[in-house]
C-alpha cells in the first residue's frame, strides 16, 4: 500500500529525531557555542554588554549552559544544530 511504502521511505533514511530545544533569544549567534563529547552535548550561550553611566561602568553579563546526554545508538558524528 501507498502508506506502507511512504513508511518504509521514512525508515530508510536516517532518523531524524529533535533531542532539544533551546531558547536562545537576545544572545548573538556567534556566541553560542555547541560541543559534542563523551556522549554529550553541550550547549553554551553567553552574552555581555557594558554601559557607561554617570556612576561610572555598568557591567551585564548573562549565559545559559545546557548538558543532552545522546540516547544510546546516536553517533556523535549524525549530531547537527541549527539556530
Amino acid at each position: 500500500s501507498m502508506q506502507r511504502r511512504v513508511n518504509r521511505m521514512l525508515n530508510s533514511s536516517h532518523d531524524h529525531k529533535l533531542l532539544a530545544l533551546m531558547n536562545v533569544k537576545g544572545f548573538d549567534p556567534e556566541k553560542v557555542s555547541v560541543t559534542v563529547k563523551d556522549g554529550k552535548v553541550k550547549v553554551l550561550a553567553e552574552h555581555r554588554e557594558e554601559h557607561t553611566t554617570i556612576g561610572g561602568k555598568e557591567y551585564h553579563y548573562k549565559s545559559i549552559t545546557k548538558e543532552i546526554s545522546l540516547p544510546p545508538g546516536v553517533n556523535e558524528d549524525e549530531v547537527t544544530y541549527s539556530l
